[in-house]
């Protein structure tokens, strides 16, 4: 297979799946060199398709493609769907190539644009459906049932530009694009349905989420929360019994097992619950099919009754949402995603469509099962930005001041955005970047971006007057706590610059929408009043800086709210980095046109 870049705006049929997972990194397949497509719009005829193309690949040749959920009756007639909607409810091209590509796109925000999203459910349509779901829930005819709904999207640009842009925003690793004459299908998809190698099946079902952190600690208590919450691990328990039930039916006896439970995975706007089942096999594609599909994860338990009720309570067919996309390979490969984060458009309907949804139980509530629906559409809203991480260090002469604090937080800041990040290849590159200046005192920063590249510079200190107070003013406008960006120290500095137009002032002091400061464009605040040194906690919105937290561990300044009021009334105000230590301000009177805008959002 040799390295490739995917052409990104040709016209031909376009096939680019996740390959199989690699440690440590993603590969992802073009499928080239098209030689027949085999498609049904009829669900009985499914598995005579599925035999065609695994006869295909027996001889040689390479297949790739998708099943819808509506494809679930040709398998077993007890699953209930709506009607199938424009897509085929099978579709495989059979390919005499694949090309490993040396770069996926990702990132490229130009010429896409969002013009509308309308959801197929109001909340108060949701919540009759939910309602209807709990009293099933009551009678026993269900313990999980996964109801889902559309969102219709009008959107601007090519759809292989909105792959690049989905991909850039959430990188997984069952991504796909099948670009045809007729449709479009880009996936996100996190989870697998199943893999198969060797006789070997392993399926990995997802069930249980979290919204992520905005810096670390918060992270992790995210994380953890999860792993812990007994509501989640219920309902990741049920689907698993559901799977190993599935997976007894084609199992050799005895080999079903759980070999990874309650795992929780990071993505880039939540945690998911994952566990892995796996088991020896020796039948072949079609009997999983007919076995495992569609994934428990999609349905809810008991899989026949719970499909019944959504077939009574969903608005459309999913289509090839919550279906699955994979590919096959000659010797008896093949890997399947569970086909969630997807979007697809046909060429008979005006709005392309993104599905979403939730696992009711018995605990859950209209509201929050709603808002968890919503959240996993904010994919298609959220614009990738490329930065790097960076930090700034002293080089006194003689060492790097906190050193190791520093790389602490650029590991972790990596570790949150899933940036590769070795502290050994920073100390190596810093070690040999600083020997020539023994003796000068340097500014050095140190930078990693989204690949894991490395770079460092050294520069003699900005000019800032030295021991001399600094005119500061209050910022025009509130920063968003909401935004993750604050919290990392990042290549990003637009808002920043945004905030700091004062000609007047050296800097500016930012508020939040609370009416409590938070920091500087520049450095940490430390606000004296009453003879006590104050820094603002991290959750008002601010960077956790590494001589603040320096400060705060040998009891120099203390964590506590600062209002702007307050922040009038001080003693002294600092600025405080790793870079110049304590750095005096001074807070400018007010201006009345710019204080009239901060004073009127803040009460």
């Amino acid at each position: 297979m040799g390295a490739v870049d995917v052409g990104m705006d040709s016209s031909e049929p376009l096939v680019v799946i996740g390959g199989p997972e690699e440690i440590g990194q993603k590969v992802f397949w073009r499928f080239t060199g098209l030689v027949k497509i085999r498609s049904t719009r009829e669900p009985l005829r499914v598995p005579a398709i599925l035999q065609e193309v695994a006869h295909e690949v027996e001889s040689g040749r390479y297949a790739a493609g998708f099943v819808t959920y509506e494809a679930a009756g040709g398998f077993d007639p007890a699953l209930r769907t709506l009607p199938p909607g424009p897509l085929p409810v099978a579709w495989f091209g059979i390919f005499d190539q694949v090309e490993t590509l040396g770069q996926l796109p990702h990132s490229q925000n130009g010429g896409i644009e969002v013009l509308s999203v309308q959801p197929a459910l109001s909340a108060e349509e949701y919540r009759e459906r939910w309602q209807k779901i709990h009293l099933y829930l009551a009678e026993g005819h269900t313990y999980q049932t996964n109801l889902t709904f559309p969102l219709y999207v009008r959107l601007a640009g090519s759809p292989e530009r909105w792959f690049s842009r989905l991909y850039g925003a959430q990188p997984t690793s069952f991504a796909a694009l099948i670009k045809t004459e007729e449709f479009v299908v880009v996936s996100l998809s996190p989870e697998l349905f199943f893999r198969l190698e060797g006789g070997r099946i392993v399926c990995r079902p997802m069930k249980g989420t979290a919204p992520r952190g905005r810096w670390w600690q918060e992270d992790e208590s995210q994380r953890a929360r999860l792993a812990e919450s007994p509501k989640d691990r219920a309902e990741n328990a049920m689907i698993v019994d559901m799977v190993r039930n599935d997976l007894a039916k084609i199992a050799k006896a005895g080999t079903v097992r759980v070999t990874a439970a309650f795992s929780v995975e990071r993505y880039p706007t939540v945690w998911q619950m994952t566990s892995t089942v796996e088991a020896i096999t020796d039948v072949h594609v079609v009997e999983i099919f007919k076995a495992l599909f569609p994934a428990a994860s999609v349905t809810g338990a008991p899989k026949v009754r719970t499909m019944e009720i959504l077939c009574e309570l969903e608005v459309a067919p999913r289509g090839v949402y919550t279906g699955a996309i994979g590919w096959l390979l000659p010797g008896g490969r093949c890997q399947f995603s569970v086909a969630i984060r997807t979007l697809w458009w046909h060429k008979s309907i005006r709005e392309a469509v993104y599905s979403v949804g939730s696992g009711v139980v018995w605990d859950s509530t209209p509201e929050g099962e709603y808002e968890e629906c919503l959240r996993k559409a904010s994919v298609l809203t959220t614009r990738p930005q490329i930065f790097e991480l960076f930090t700034t260090m002293l080089w006194d002469g003689n060492r790097l001041f906190l050193l190791e604090k520093h790389l602490q937080r650029l590991e972790r800041s990596a570790q949150y955005f899933g940036f590769p990040f070795s502290v050994d290849s920073a100390k190596m590159l810093l070690q040999e970047l600083v020997q020539p200046w023994r003796g000068r005192r340097r500014r050095v920063r140190l930078f990693v971006d989204r690949s894991g590249q490395l770079r460092a510079d050294v520069s003699p200190i900005p000019a800032l007057s030295r021991g001399k107070t600094i005119p500061v003013r209050l910022a025009a406008a509130p920063i968003d706590p909401n935004n993750v960006l604050l919290y990392h120290k990042t290549t990003a500095r637009h808002m920043y610059q945004q905030l700091c137009t004062c000609p007047d002032a050296v800097d500016v002091i930012l508020w939040n929408p609370r009416g409590e400061v938070t920091e500087t464009t520049l450095a940490n605040l430390v606000v004296e009043i009453n003879g006590k040194r104050l820094t603002p906690p991290i959750d008002c919105g601010l960077l956790p800086g590494v001589f603040r937290q320096y400060l705060l561990e040998t009891g120099q300044v203390e964590e506590q709210v600062v209002t702007v009021e307050e922040l009038r009334r001080a003693d002294r105000l600092y600025g405080v980095n790793a870079l110049r230590g304590w750095i005096p301000l001074r807070l400018l009177p007010p201006e009345p046109d710019r204080e009239g805008s901060w004073g009127t959002s803040i009460t």
